[in-house]
């Protein structure tokens, strides 16, 4: 038999389905094709025994389930003969139909069968076991299949993959077409992954006009959903109606007319010059009007109070070895005076040891104190800082359920009428929190409960939109306290006294002869690249006392020969290279490999997940990987199409084959996506980096990363240009005005 990928078809009925996964995305099916029975596998998510299909495809050799045809496309076709429909009746795909009586159904009406079926329902009564009603009942689950099949065929026409065909059947059911014929703009709004350019290339197919208003509001829209994935929460009008133009082309309609319309529907929100996407605007409303609520006194004016609060602090820092200034026991004295306190400060200057005398206090009082972070990562830090379990905020609030596919419709099972049950939430790396996720936490902060929010100002801003930390720290009305002092500096690392003088735009000494912070003049991509894998493979392992895969390269950019993406196709090969005994499975560009690291790069709300095995005296489960959960590839499973990882926090997650857009690999990633994570060391490649990522905050949040070694390679020019360039975090947020208004009512 050839095993060659060279496409070819073939036809028959659907024997037995062998395995099918849970949501649907992955089947092992036996044929019966020309007189053989052979095994199929591949996405065929609505194939049913006995229906008729053609699969394109091709032959392989499964080193365990021996010879499989791979299915690339399929389609259902009616069955052409007696046999044929006898053989589909009877297999289950009907509710209600058996062997006999499909068998009793063929034998009366013979090749005109499914005609009967669909246009002469009623004559299935003449048949002995069959009633009127059972008859209509057959009609209607023939015509429901028939639905679907019909869309299927006419959607993978239209080009659309299966796996969005099934998706977009889901969400309209039997309406799907008339919503295709009508307005295909339409799965722009309400289908994850379908975009504003897909929905146009299928317009233009069906023959719909270019200067159809139905266009010109989908490109709209997608342009406001475009500045929100930048990180803005709303858009300049302006700006929003030059961005749509050029998206739309000359012959688009009157865009400033449509933008009125949608105004008038509730689609966007306009307020002054600015335009949202509705659920930004009210998000920015509700947390300003939430946080000011909580910025109130939670002690009263007692006489000596203030004295007795301190030696108290003094008490338990000296108890547990805390070295502290004046600055700190303010800090902590602030939040046990208030209902809302903000710490902020760069590394080494002592969040840390103030957060932990803040923690000791409050369980001193017999409170019940809170702590979690954005990411996995950084709570597992913060577990590890203070000795004391740390959750992420998401696990913190739990996913009840989604209004739909997209951030923003969670149900959180935390809200107001569920709040979180403690005396003292303690948030850290508040810099990565977005508005979104900032107005779920808010609204399951019980009135009675301090809340306390920790951060770094100078890192990046969060990857979703809005400027949270830094919004509110512009604000001169709440309880802040920004740490500068750092400690022991003497003993310090360079990583620390440089992130500071970074921080202040002054230009750092780079020497590849400081123990911890090393810099390598390299002005060649490839030469590089050879650098970072011999550092990573055989260096810096014995140097610094760690495990390779414990390592992390940061990049500024995601493409390009220094970028996230090409240095994790070198990385994978020097640190996890092929090997006999390690599954591999290609997905679009990426291959994944047995071993492999990998990091979650979108928030999926649905994806199940259980604690690891080996815990099982710990046993958990729940819903929801997050973006930049990271973890390992503990198994391939190709018969079943699942990829399982390992996440750094003891969750197992299987990933079905065609839900991979969501995985990518994370021997190196952005600086952005490392944010609330630390490693041993962090190699940083500096060359050829584009403009717009050319900053100080950029290069601050990178090396701030590293526990105890950042190496360095590039350009020295480019270094001190990015320690020179402030940087554009011009977030498009409008929560510090928000913030001002309702502190002044």
């Amino acid at each position: 038999m050839d095993f060659s990928e060279e496409q070819i078809t073939l036809k028959g009925y659907i024997k037995k389905i062998l395995f099918r996964s849970a949501d649907g995305r992955y089947s092992a099916i036996v044929m019966s094709a020309e007189e053989d029975e052979e095994t199929i596998v591949g996405f065929m998510p609505d194939l049913g025994e006995g229906d008729n299909v053609e699969v394109t495809g091709h032959w392989f050799d499964h080193q365990k389930f021996g010879i499989q045809f791979k299915v690339s496309s399929y389609k259902i076709i009616p069955p052409a003969d007696s046999r044929a429909m006898e053989s589909y009746l009877a297999s289950g795909a009907i509710p209600g139909l058996g062997e006999k009586l499909a068998a009793r159904i063929v034998s009366k009406f013979g090749d005109d069968t499914f005609r009967i079926i669909e246009e002469e329902p009623e004559r299935l009564a003449e048949i002995k076991g069959i009633s009127k009603r059972k008859a209509m009942e057959i009609a209607v689950a023939m015509e429901e299949k028939k639905d679907m099949r019909e869309a299927m065929v006419t959607m993978t026409e239209l080009g659309l993959s299966q796996t969005m065909s099934v998706r977009i059947y889901e969400t309209y059911g039997s309406s799907c077409l008339d919503i295709f014929r009508t307005n295909p703009y339409k799965l722009a709004e309400d289908i994850r992954g379908i975009g504003f350019k897909t929905a146009d290339e299928l317009a233009i197919r069906l023959g719909i006009s270019l200067d159809s208003e139905d266009r010109c509001c989908c490109g709209i829209l997608y342009e406001l959903q475009y500045y929100v994935q930048e990180g803005h929460c709303y858009t300049p009008e302006d700006q929003l109606i030059k961005g749509a133009k050029e998206l739309l082309g000359p012959a688009c309609c009157d865009v400033k007319k449509c933008l009125d319309e949608l105004v008038h529907a509730g689609k966007v929100k306009r307020d002054e010059d600015r335009v949202y996407l509705p659920a930004y605007y009210y998000a920015e409303l509700s947390c300003a009007r939430m946080l000011v609520e909580k910025n109130v006194k939670m002690a009263p004016d007692i006489p000596g109070l203030d004295k007795k609060i301190e030696k108290e602090i003094v008490s338990i820092a000296r108890e547990k070895g805390y070295e502290t200034d004046d600055l700190q026991i303010s800090a902590v004295k602030e939040c046990i005076k208030n209902g809302l306190f903000i710490l902020t400060g760069g590394p080494g200057t002592g969040k840390t040891t103030t957060i932990n005398i803040i923690i000791n206090y409050f369980i001193e009082q017999g409170n019940d104190v809170v702590l979690a972070a954005p990411t996995g990562r950084a709570a597992k830090r913060m577990t590890e800082a203070t000795g004391y379990e740390a959750t992420t905020i998401h696990r913190l609030l739990g996913v009840a359920a989604m209004t739909d596919d997209s951030g923003t419709g969670v149900i959180f099972q935390k809200n107001a009428d569920e709040p979180i049950e403690a005396d003292v939430i303690i948030i850290d790396e508040m810099s990565m929190v977005d508005i979104m996720l900032f107005k779920a936490l808010l609204s399951a902060v019980p009135p009675s409960s301090r809340l306390i929010l920790v951060g770094d100002a100078s890192q990046l801003p969060s990857v979703g939109a809005g400027n949270v930390l830094s919004d509110i720290c512009s604000c001169d009305f709440f309880h802040i306290v920004r740490l500068e002092k750092i400690f022991r500096q003497d003993e310090t690392s360079n990583i620390v006294i440089n992130a500071h003088k970074i921080d202040a735009g002054e230009h750092i000494e780079l020497s590849s002869t400081t123990k911890d912070f090393i810099f390598l003049e390299r002005n060649d991509a490839s030469v590089i690249r050879q650098t970072i894998g011999w550092m990573i493979s055989e260096k810096l392992p014995s140097y610094i006392g760690c495990d390779p895969m414990d390592i992390q390269v940061l990049t500024p950019m995601k493409i390009g020969n220094m970028g996230a993406t090409s240095l994790n196709r070198f990385l994978q090969s020097v640190l996890n290279p092929a090997s006999h005994d390690k599954k591999e499975y290609m997905f679009r560009d990426t291959l994944f490999r047995e071993g492999d690291k990998v990091m979650q790069t979108k928030n999926d709300y649905k994806l199940e997940w259980k604690t690891d095995s080996r815990l099982a005296s710990l046993s958990e489960t729940g819903v929801g990987v997050f973006n930049g959960d990271l973890g390992r590839i503990r198994r391939i499973n190709e018969s079943a199409g699942i990829i399982t990882v390992l996440f750094d926090d003891g969750r197992v997650a299987d990933y079905p084959f065609s839900e991979l857009e969501e995985l990518d690999l994370s021997y190196s990633m952005t600086i952005h996506k490392s944010q609330g994570s630390e490693y041993p060391a962090v190699i940083i490649p500096l060359l050829d980096i584009s403009a717009p990522l050319v900053y100080r905050n950029l290069l601050y949040t990178g090396i701030t990363r590293a526990k105890n070694c950042v190496i360095l390679l590039g350009d020295s020019n480019l270094v001190n240009k990015m320690i020179d360039t402030k940087g554009n975090n011009d977030r498009k947020s409008s929560f510090a005005v928000r913030l001002s208004e309702a502190n002044s009512r």
